[in-house]
């Protein structure tokens, strides 16, 4: 079905039999059943803000146009965005509204729109923005995810999304199961990133230094995870291709939740950073974005208004 307005149909019909992400829950979200994720049929966010912090070709000057939404389809043991990811908190919108949002985040000079985890609001997303399109919105749209996707679902996403910014979390099944509950992690990211890259392309184009089209895949470097963060580089040099621009980052700050955990409770060292990002370029990815490595933590604190600190 190429009409993208019958696509957004087809995607608000599956909240009667959830099936938007691989858990397939199929609760029906617009009679009050919850599954995974504990979210309705209304869309839910915490707040919209102009993230300065996002990689350059994504911040440029003005921020990200980001809105972030409450609860997620993974709910890692390690979320730094826990305390939206792990709770359902924030306002309800209707499609308006959020389009309202969007187009005041254009307004306010943000170089896109991010909505950070869209996937289990897909539908009202998607609706919302053929709505800010009809209504002037014209930067582009980022969908940034964390990589357990359907690909069935990304594939009724096509000639919405402007640019893909998918995590790749996990080259190692047993990973994915310990530290977000999420069964066969690595296929589903392939799959979707493969479907992805079938919509966009394989890199990322820019109109001066700013992103218009294309994918970013982000893997974050936990601790004492190398095996991880090598199985996860194997499997795009072999799997998608070595064209795609990486974002390897240094981030990791433990939540309090896991202050005592032996592996996760520590910030990644020089060492493993290096490691990584001296694998990426011995399988010759062309581009790398990097981060520094500190032991300044870097957790948002969505009490406040401002939850980042750039």
């Amino acid at each position: 079905m190429n009409n993208v307005h019958g696509r957004v149909a087809t995607l608000k019909g599956i909240l009667q039999n959830c099936v938007l992400c691989p858990r397939r829950c199929r609760v029906d979200r617009t009679r009050g059943e919850t599954g995974f994720c504990r979210l309705g049929a209304a869309a839910v966010i915490d707040c919209a803000l102009a993230h300065h912090g996002e990689e350059p070709p994504l911040s440029g000057a003005g921020g990200a146009g980001t809105i972030f939404f409450s609860s997620c389809n993974l709910k890692c043991v390690y979320c730094q965005n826990y305390q939206i990811s792990h709770n359902i908190r924030g306002k309800s919108l209707d499609k308006a509204s959020l389009a309202e949002i969007m187009l005041a985040l254009q307004a306010d000079g943000c170089q896109n729109i991010e909505p950070v985890t869209p996937t289990p609001q897909t539908p009202q997303i998607m609706e919302a923005l053929l709505q800010a399109r009809e209504r002037g919105l014209k930067v582009p749209f980022v969908y940034n995810c964390g990589g357990y996707e359907a690909p069935e679902v990304i594939r009724m996403l096509a000639g919405m999304v402007d640019i893909y910014l998918p995590d790749f979390k996990y080259g190692k099944e047993d990973e994915g199961l310990l530290f977000s509950g999420a069964q066969n992690y690595p296929s589903y990211a392939l799959a979707s990133i493969k479907e992805m890259i079938r919509q966009v392309g394989d890199e990322l184009e820019l109109e001066g230094n700013i992103a218009k089209k294309g994918i970013l895949i982000r893997h974050l470097v936990l601790p004492g995870s190398l095996a991880n963060s090598f199985a996860v580089l194997r499997m795009i040099r072999e799997k998608l291709s070595t064209r795609i621009p990486l974002s390897i980052m240094a981030q990791y700050s433990p939540i309090p939740a896991i202050w005592k955990d032996p592996v996760l409770g520590r910030r990644i060292n020089h060492a493993e950073y290096e490691a990584v990002i001296n694998f990426a370029l011995d399988m010759d990815f062309e581009t790398i974005f990097t981060q520094e490595v500190d032991d300044h933590s870097l957790l948002p604190d969505f009490e406040n208004d401002a939850p980042f600190t750039w």
